[in-house]
């Protein structure tokens, strides 16, 4: 019974989540050869002041709104 976490942002669109939970399943399901209902996908979400890369706060170095649809993201 395969369990897969992702963790993301705070901000993406149900319909986001749902397709990248199907998508998920889908590559498990025929990578690992189990049923669909044995796949379990925990989607974690984390406020940008709470996740820090290269130890900057993504806050500080995107800015509010980063990774939401409509919003321009940094190379």
């Amino acid at each position: 019974m395969p369990v897969i976490t992702i963790r993301i942002g705070k901000g993406r669109p149900i319909e986001k989540k749902r397709a990248v939970a199907e998508a998920v399943t889908k590559a498990v399901v025929e990578t690992l050869d189990v049923r669909p209902e044995w796949v379990t996908v925990l989607i974690e979400e984390y406020d940008r002041e709470n996740w820090a890369t290269g130890g900057q706060l993504h806050a500080d170095t995107f800015g509010p709104g980063y990774g939401k649809a409509g919003v321009d993201e940094q190379a």
